[in-house]
């Protein structure tokens, strides 16, 4: 058995001659069992999408079949005699999109050429068939040589197949991974409806009741809406995070993260390995995420986010663009284990992700974000309970908060000015407050509500999590305070904030006072009593534009 681990390597074969495999192959006869004529397959980046479609590749490509066999043997599959006999009988057609992540559509155009030039260089002994046709041998070399016009570009997998099933007169499969980054990049670097109208065309080309075709699998991190890209198509069969019909094929069971634990002889590890990277629900199945355990593993078992998901974190990014009070805390519940409430739906376009928030929550779902905790009939609709899934998403989660909340290079200095205020200094709290305060630029001016300043400061308090739970607006005593962070030690000491806003400097301590006063008065201090924390730090922070002033309460108080 090898014990290497295949961090960064997807080519089925090479992975099988020289690294640590776990063992999807018993999908291969289930997919044969059940599979449409184009199957999609939805799941987050580096969940092991292009390792399984390799293994279709070298299982059913028809060149170098009795190679290729020997990749399956000691695998599941191999004692399989009857799922054995459609190995090696296809030609197949393998293409990867997700290198194409390109800002501008002229660069992504001239990407586009170059996948197809390169895909049509393995098959350049077509031109050597007698019965290609002079058309077909001009658009084949000129895709080849990545001189075709586009609508010829369009036509590239239509043709490459239908060649294909001339030449060895058996109908070819099409296996394509990540088909959807081109269209991230669009929708992220505003190409968005050439990209979309490029896809279209060739998907429904090649898919589209194609006589050429035996069947075609894609993967990707998003079923787009219908109406942009598979609108022509009546035989797509999706399988998503929402509704797998092969909840185990990508990802670790728990089961497998077991198996691999005992080979390492890290058994001892499991419990840290769920909270970490478990916490992915399929259709009543854990899953874990593959990528970060295979990193854990090869990383000594240092449990850090290992995970980087660019097309969520993109996503993300647009959800801290239109912040406001109450998705500030729906965030914060988040971060502290609680749950949101959205009705999702799978056939999505990005450019509703800023005016829908259901819209949103579906894609943060699907780029593996948020996972679902539970679910619930409403009407003739479901409604889907989200979390977060596990302490590797919680950290991501709130560095992309802190990002786009604190807007300041340095998180060190983020982290100085909450143990400042943790250790009652309120002097050196307020003066790393006021250089975040300055680094703003023209984003604060004298006119600001205090709702933004709180939003400001609650996104700051992300960088205490996991440690301290953090709240925001909730009743305590006579009314509600505006943030309280709760050790879940009790011995260590609680924060608990009060803001107010000042139309001039000189009324910034007067205001200061007001907080503090509105604290003792509405015994805002309630909630820690109830948890035993004895030690509470209480501020009245009172803002002008950007000028800051902090004031603790006194003993005598």
């Amino acid at each position: 058995m090898h014990y290497r681990l295949p961090i960064g390597e997807d080519d089925f074969a090479q992975v099988r001659r020289e690294y640590y495999f776990v063992d999807k192959s018993p999908f291969i006869r289930e997919f044969m069992d059940r599979h449409g004529a184009v199957t999609l397959f939805t799941r987050p980046r580096r969940f092991g999408k292009t390792l399984m479609l390799s293994m279709l590749r070298y299982f059913f490509d028809i060149e170098q079949a009795e190679k290729n066999r020997q990749l399956f043997d000691g695998l599941a599959i191999a004692k399989d005699a009857e799922a054995m006999l459609g190995q090696g009988t296809r030609p197949v057609v393998f293409l990867t999109l997700r290198e194409l992540k390109f800002t501008s559509w002229e660069k992504m155009e001239s990407g586009l050429r170059n996948v197809f030039s390169e895909l049509f260089r393995k098959y350049r002994f077509l031109l050597k068939d007698v019965e290609l046709d002079s058309v077909d041998r001009e658009n084949f070399e000129q895709i080849y040589m990545g001189k075709a016009a586009l609508v010829s570009e369009m036509n590239a997998l239509e043709l490459l197949l239908h060649l294909l099933n001339r030449h060895y007169g058996r109908k070819p499969i099409l296996l394509l991974d990540e088909y959807d980054t081109p269209i991230q990049q669009g929708w992220q670097y505003g190409f968005y409806d050439h990209v979309v109208e490029f896809m279209r065309v060739l998907l429904t080309k090649a898919l589209k009741t194609n006589p050429s075709l035996d069947f075609a699998v894609l993967t990707g991190v998003l079923r787009i809406s219908k109406e942009s890209i598979f609108s022509d198509l009546n035989n797509l069969q999706v399988d998503s995070i929402l509704s797998p019909r092969y909840p185990e094929a990508f990802g670790f069971t728990p089961d497998e993260v077991n198996r691999m634990a005992q080979d390492f002889g890290w058994q001892d590890k499991l419990p840290e390995i769920k909270d970490w990277y478990d916490g992915y629900r399929l259709r009543g199945r854990e899953i874990y995420n593959p990528w970060s355990v295979l990193q854990y593993f090869a990383n000594d078992c240092e449990p850090r986010p290992y995970w980087v998901n660019t097309s969520g974190n993109a996503i993300l990014a647009e959800l801290m663009r239109s912040i406001d009070d109450e998705h500030a805390a729906t965030l914060e519940s988040l971060l502290q284990g609680g749950s949101v409430q959205a009705f999702l739906r799978e056939g999505v376009i990005y450019s509703d992700i800023g005016d829908d928030e259901d819209a949103l929550y579906t894609m943060l779902v699907t780029t593996g974000y948020l996972t679902v905790a539970g679910e619930q009939r409403i009407g003739y609709e479901t409604q889907y309970d989200l979390c977060l899934p596990n302490k590797e998403i919680q950290s991501l989660f709130a560095d992309e908060i802190l990002r786009r909340f604190r807007h300041y290079q340095k998180k060190s200095a983020l982290v100085r000015l909450m143990q400042a205020l943790l250790a009652g200094d309120a002097e050196k709290a307020q003066t790393g407050l006021s250089k975040f305060l300055e680094s703003m630029v023209s984003a604060f001016d004298t006119g600001a509500k205090e709702s933004f300043y709180h939003g400001f400061v609650l996104g700051m308090t992300a960088v205490l999590v996991p440690d301290y739970e953090v709240q925001s607006n909730r009743e305590a005593g006579y009314g509600r305070f505006d943030v309280a962070v709760f050790p879940k030690d009790t011995a260590k000491t609680g924060l608990l904030l009060e803001f107010k806003t000042a139309d001039h400097d000189a009324e910034l301590a007067d205001r200061a006072e007001a907080a503090l006063k509105q604290i003792k008065e509405r015994d805002y201090m309630a909630p820690f009593r109830a948890r035993g924390i004895g030690q509470v730090h209480q501020y009245g922070v009172a803002f002008c534009g950007k000028q800051v002033l902090l004031k603790e309460m006194s003993e005598d108080k």
